[in-house]
């Protein structure tokens, strides 16, 4: 089962703004004592935010990456907009290529590791379709072809209803009862309280249903020489395993699947997550 993320994070991360052509970033910097000899852009999933990767920062600093998680527009501390309209798919990975072109320091000419769980993993893949030059690979972990499972999108349907009545903070205690449409570690801790009342609604409705709407582009993705990772848990509710299965194979993708995680490989298993990606990312 996937636990919550901690949001603490460890001595070799910082957590500081990433300025960039299209507004601020809040990032954290996870940097190795002895030098990195490359780099790796994290992207969060729907209500998540950075902190969802804090559990892998560390093993991939000690493996000689220099890792950036990001909130995204509109997540937790980086700030929105309120309009639904900035949203939009083709906005949010622009977004991600202004992220990668502000990075500074390493890396050089070889690209950056991009990687995007769930929701990240289709606004990722939206980035890479628009240009693939910054990057050295591409990761879609828990991120699948197309639209998600049918009973997802009546909960995001669910969410998308409620932020457009109530509060979020009266969502928030209805959550309590219910998982969202995405995570199911929502739990009732302080920390994941905080982060969700400081997400943008109109952000969560406009990805909501671009998570239910999300055409297959695994065609075009397989298109480009950029080699890819698709990485899961051994079971998921937002994408069923054998569909990440057959998204794999059409791209001719690096696969792995973490024994004993499900949707939040990153914080139920994050040392068997950190060795694939570093075995992925070391072997290109």
């Amino acid at each position: 089962m996937s636990r919550p993320p901690t949001f603490t994070p460890p001595p070799c991360a910082r957590a500081r703004v990433l300025r960039t052509e299209r507004g601020d970033f809040a990032v954290l910097d996870a940097v190795p004592s002895a030098g990195a000899h490359s780099t790796a852009l994290l992207l969060p999933g729907y209500t998540g935010s950075k902190e969802d990767f804090i559990a892998l920062l560390e093993p991939l600093a000690e493996a000689g990456f220099r890792v950036l998680s990001v909130d995204g527009r509109g997540q937790y501390e980086t700030g929105g907009t309120g309009r639904q309209e900035a949203y939009a798919q083709a906005e949010l990975a622009r977004d991600v290529l202004a992220q990668a072109a502000a990075v500074d320091g390493v890396p050089p000419s070889g690209g950056i590791h991009l990687l995007g769980h769930s929701l990240g993993g289709q606004i990722a893949r939206a980035a890479v379709l628009l240009d693939d030059a910054p990057f050295r690979s591409l990761t879609l972990m828990s991120s699948g072809p197309a639209e998600i499972d049918p009973a997802q999108q009546k909960k995001a349907r669910l969410l998308s209803d409620a932020l457009g009545r109530w509060s979020m903070a009266e969502v928030w205690q209805m959550m309590r009862a219910m998982d969202p449409p995405e995570d199911a570690d929502t739990g009732d801790g302080e920390d994941l309280r905080r982060r969700w009342l400081r997400h943008d609604p109109a952000q969560l409705i406009a990805t909501g249903a671009q998570l239910s709407s999300e055409p297959d582009r695994v065609a075009e993705l397989a298109a480009l020489s950029l080699p890819v990772h698709v990485v899961s848990g051994a079971t998921d509710d937002v994408w069923p395993v054998p569909l990440l299965d057959g998204m794999a194979r059409r791209l001719g993708a690096r696969r792995t699947v973490i024994e004993g995680a499900e949707h939040s490989p990153n914080t139920a298993r994050p040392v068997e997550t950190a060795a694939a990606l570093v075995a992925f990312w070391s072997g290109l």
